[in-house]
C-alpha cells in the first residue's frame, strides 16, 4: 500500500457541501487501498468566521500581543477544520484521527509567525496508516522541542503536506485547490492561460517565488530536497492538473531545449517600492556594502538591485518603506522613492543561452508601449520592473508573444 498525502486548502473546505466533495476524495483513495494522510488549511478567506486573517483581525492594531501568543490564535483555525473535515470523513464510514501539527510531528524553531521546521517524527502517523486509521493534520503549524505551537508563514499548510510526504516517503502529495493546476499566467489576466502538465522544480520554484501563488515556495523546496512528487490539482474537477517531480519541464531528459517553447509560464508581483539610492560626497568605496548592510541589519530584504559606481537602484514591499527610509536617512544616503511598482517574470528551464529570447521579451514591451524601469535575469528567469499600470498588459503580451497558449508537443 503507497502512503499518498491530501492536502486542502481554504476554499476546498470554505463549506459543507465543498467538505462533502473533499470527504469523496479522500474515501476514494482510502478505497482504492492508499494509506491516506490529510492536511488543511484553515476555511476559508478573510471575512470567513475561522480563516487565518479573520482571526488575525481579532487582535488588529495591538502591538502588545507576544509572537507565540498570536500564534497560539492563528493556530486554532486549521484545527477547527481538521476536526468540522472530520465530521464529513466519518459520515462515509472512515476512521479518522485529528492532530495538530506538532502531534503530527512536526517539530520547529521558535521563529514565531514563520518558523522553520527542524524535523519531522513519523512514527505516530505511520502507526495510525498502519492500523487503518486516517490522520487529519492541521497545517500550517508544528511545535518547538519544548512544546510551544508555531506557525509556519503563509502558505504553511502546503509546507506541512510535503514535509510529511518526505518523512513518509510518500508515493505522491496532491494539494487540492480551487484550480486545475499550474497556469501559463493568471487566468485572471490571460483568460487563454493554458494548465501546465509536468514541471520540474526549479521552474515551480521560479513561478512560486516570482508570484504564482498556488503553491508555496518553502514547499516546493522541501519537494526538491526529497524528490518528493507534487501534484497540484482541483478539489472540483478530475483533471489531473500539474505534476512536479524530477525529470519533468521544458527540458528533455538529455537536456534538449525546444526554442518554440522556451518559456514555461509568466508571473507577476505588484505594490513594490522602488528606491534610487546615491551616497554622500566623498564616499569610500565600499559605499553599497554600508547600505546593504545597513538594511539588513535592520530588517530590510531588498530586491531586483541594479548596482552603478554613483547609485543603485532596489525593490522592497510596500510595509518595509519607513524603515528603510529612516535607515538611509541615518546612514547619510540620499534616496528618492517610488510607488506603484510592479515587477512581471518569464520563467524557463530552457531560456538558458537560449538567443532571441530578450529581444523578444523587448518586442513585445515595445509593441505594448510599455516602460521598462530596471531588469534583472539567471539562467531560468528574465524580471521587468514596470509601472504597476501597466503590469496585466505586460503578462498579457509576453504570454501572446511565446505563444504560451498552445500545447507543447513531447514529440
Amino acid at each position: 500500500m503507497a502512503i499518498v498525502i491530501q492536502k486542502f486548502g481554504g476554499t476546498s473546505v470554505r463549506d459543507a457541501s465543498r467538505r462533502d466533495v473533499v470527504a469523496r476524495w479522500v474515501y476514494k483513495a482510502a478505497r482504492a487501498g492508499d494509506q491516506v494522510v490529510v492536511v488543511v488549511s484553515a476555511m476559508g478567506r478573510r471575512g470567513d468566521a475561522y480563516a487565518t486573517d479573520t482571526l488575525l483581525d481579532l487582535i488588529a492594531g495591538d502591538n502588545n500581543t507576544p509572537a507565540a501568543e498570536r500564534d497560539l490564535l492563528l493556530s486554532c483555525g486549521e484545527i477547527i477544520s481538521a476536526v468540522v473535515l472530520a465530521v464529513h470523513l466519518r459520515k462515509l464510514g472512515l476512521t479518522v484521527r485529528v492532530l495538530p501539527g506538532g502531534g503530527a510531528g512536526i517539530i520547529t524553531d521558535d521563529n514565531f509567525g514563520d518558523a522553520r521546521i527542524l524535523e519531522v517524527q513519523p512514527q505516530v502517523l505511520q502507526a495510525l496508516a498502519d492500523e487503518g486509521i486516517i490522520p487529519i493534520v492541521a497545517g500550517f503549524q508544528g511545535h518547538t522541542a519544548d512544546g510551544q505551537i508555531t506557525t509556519l508563514g503563509r502558505g504553511g499548510s502546503d509546507t506541512t503536506a510535503v514535509a510529511l510526504g518526505a518523512a513518509l516517503q510518500a508515493a505522491i502529495v496532491d494539494i487540492f485547490t480551487d484550480v486545475d493546476g499550474i497556469k501559463t499566467a493568471d487566468p485572471r489576466i490571460v483568460p487563454d492561460a493554458r494548465t501546465i502538465s509536468a514541471l520540474d522544480y526549479e521552474e515551480i520554484f521560479q513561478l512560486a517565488n516570482l508570484g504564482a501563488r498556488v503553491i508555496h515556495p518553502r514547499a516546493v523546496e522541501i519537494g526538491r530536497q526529497f524528490a518528493v512528487p507534487i501534484r497540484v490539482r482541483s478539489t472540483f474537477s478530475e483533471s489531473m492538473g500539474t505534476l512536479i517531480a524530477p525529470g519533468h519541464g521544458t527540458l528533455d531528459p538529455w537536456g534538449h531545449r525546444d526554442p518554440a517553447h522556451a518559456v514555461t509560464g509568466i508571473t507577476q508581483l505588484d505594490h513594490l517600492m522602488q528606491f534610487r539610492v546615491t551616497p554622500p560626497p566623498n564616499m569610500h568605496k565600499d559605499w553599497a556594502y554600508q547600505l546593504f548592510m545597513s538594511l539588513g541589519e535592520n530588517g530590510v530584504s531588498v530586491d531586483l538591485i541594479n548596482l552603478f559606481p554613483d547609485q543603485v537602484y532596489f525593490c522592497i514591499p510596500p510595509e518595509k518603506t519607513e524603515i528603510a527610509e529612516t535607515t538611509l536617512k541615518e546612514i547619510g544616503f540620499g534616496f528618492e522613492a517610488y510607488a506603484d511598482r510592479a515587477k512581471v517574470s518569464i520563467v524557463g528551464s530552457a531560456i538558458q543561452g537560449l538567443p532571441g529570447v530578450v529581444g523578444r521579451v523587448m518586442a513585445a514591451m515595445a509593441q505594448s508601449d510599455i516602460d521598462i524601469l530596471q531588469s534583472a535575469d539567471s539562467h531560468s528567469t528574465i524580471t521587468l520592473l514596470l509601472h504597476r499600470h501597466n503590469m496585466e498588459k505586460a503578462v498579457a503580451a509576453l504570454h501572446k508573444q511565446f505563444h504560451l497558449n498552445e500545447e507543447v508537443s513531447k514529440t
